[in-house]
This record gives C-alpha cells, structure tokens and sequence, in this order.
C-alpha cells in the first residue's frame, strides 16, 4: 500500500490513519523493502495520535506543527478510535497503540527487519532489545541507545544508526522531544521508517505493566495507567482528556459551520 494513498480522518484536528493493526504494520514493512531500492534513502516519519496528543497539538501552533511533519500518525488511543465515530469523515475501526505496534511488525510483516531501539534507560532499552530479538526470529535488533543525551550528542548517535543498518529506528524519548528529534534529525537518518515510541519499552520489559485486554477493549487502558503510575499520570488525563473531548467536539462542529 503506497503511503500517501492511506485513508485519514480528522480527529481533534489531526490527521489520523484509518488503518488496522494488520494493514499499519504491513505498510510499515512494505515501505522499509522498497525504500531499500531508493538512493538517496527518504525516511518516513510515524508519530501517534492520543487524547494526550490532541490536547497538546490544540494549546499552541507550535505544537501541532510538530505532528503535521509526519508522513502517517496512527491511532495510538481507544478515545481516537471512538472520536473518530464523532466526526463527518471515516472512522477507526481499530486501535494501533505503540506498544503493540512493536510487536505487530514482526507478528504481520514477515520479512526481516533490522530496528534500532533510541531512548529510555540503557539497561530498559537493552534488556527491550533483547526480549524481542529472542521473541521474533525476523525482529533484528541493529543497535541500542539510551535517551539521556544532549544535542551536541545528536550527530554522534545518528552516525551510529546509519553504520547499523537499522530499516527501523524507534525512538522513545517522549512527547514533544521524540517528535522534535525526528524532525531535526530525518535528512541526516539512512533508515526507512522512524516510528515515535514513548515509554515502549518499559512495557516490553515489564517494567510498567499493561492493562487487561479486556480493560483495553473498553478504551480505560489510560485509567489502568494512571491507577498504577498515579504521581505521573493523574494530572495529566485528568486535564488533558477533557480538553480531547472539547478540542474533538470544536473541531467536528467548526467544520460543520465552515
């Protein structure tokens, strides 16, 4: 599937992919076998869409610039998938958060892939990079870093990603610093895909702990998370899923006037 042919939608003013699990991780892989044959290598940029998100791009013009510089931003949350039901455009059918995404790739994509894991504590992105190696036998890990540098660190690291051969690079250093990584970094990158990642590989090692499927079939996944990690994330979504909400609501209706 070409990627600039995906089917979006607008939700709280972002445009979001209306792709599937399956679909996502196979554009992901398609585009990485075929960019291969490009020289010069034109990475593509993947960042998330969340309640989180939405609240974020809504409060500044700066903001929402950072997301419109990607190639492709999936569903990440349940509240996207059902906002999208809000809107006059087509809906989500299903949500494709980060965190299964890293799994989906090597699960729907069967082809090899090498990925380089940047961000996080080194020994969470290590042992991360391990459990999936040993996991998937087409989920080659290229390379490691941890996400504790500073700018003039950046050349450094992206040399080391080149060298690595990474088709994949994922970076996890939170939102609004991944996204402006990516951005700065993307013409000095040779990978094809640069996926935005947050705090995926804390769940990979256990570290933080997912909720129930069942919990997450029900879009209350964020509250699972702010119960278990309550001084992070009770400010957060107690501020920032209401605004969501108003910031979906405004832009559905504005449409409607306009």
């Amino acid at each position: 599937m070409d990627i600039s042919k995906v089917l979006t939608t607008n939700v709280g003013g972002i445009k979001t992919a209306c792709l599937n699990r399956k679909e996502l991780a196979q554009v992901i892989g398609e585009y990485c076998a075929t960019n291969k044959e490009r020289e010069p290598f034109t990475p593509i940029l993947i960042f998330s869409n969340n309640g989180h998100a939405i609240s974020i791009a809504n409060r500044s013009e700066e903001s929402m610039n950072l997301l419109k510089a990607a190639d492709l931003i999936h569903a990440d949350g349940q509240s996207v998938v059902t906002f999208s039901g809000w809107t006059q455009g087509p809906s989500i059918k299903e949500r494709s958060a980060t965190t299964d995404m890293i799994h989906d790739l090597p699960n729907f994509y069967n082809s090899e892939l090498k990925h380089f894991l940047l961000g996080g504590k080194e020994e969470i992105v290590n042992n991360a990079a391990a459990i999936m190696q040993e996991r998937y036998t087409n989920f080659k890990v290229a390379g490691t870093y941890h996400g504790y540098f500073s700018g003039e660190d950046e050349q450094r690291i992206c040399a080391l990603i080149n060298e690595s051969g990474a088709d994949v690079l994922w970076v996890g250093l939170g939102k609004p610093k991944e996204q402006e990584f990516c951005i700065r970094n993307r013409k000095n990158l040779k990978v094809s895909v640069i996926i935005t990642c947050g705090g995926c590989y804390n769940y990979i090692t256990g570290d933080y702990s997912r909720a129930p499927r069942w919990v997450q079939e029900i879009g209350l996944e964020w509250l699972h998370r702010m119960s278990t990690n309550p001084t992070k994330l009770l400010y957060r979504y107690l501020t920032t899923n209401p605004h969501a909400i108003y910031c979906v609501l405004k832009h559905r209706f504005s449409k409607e006037r306009g």
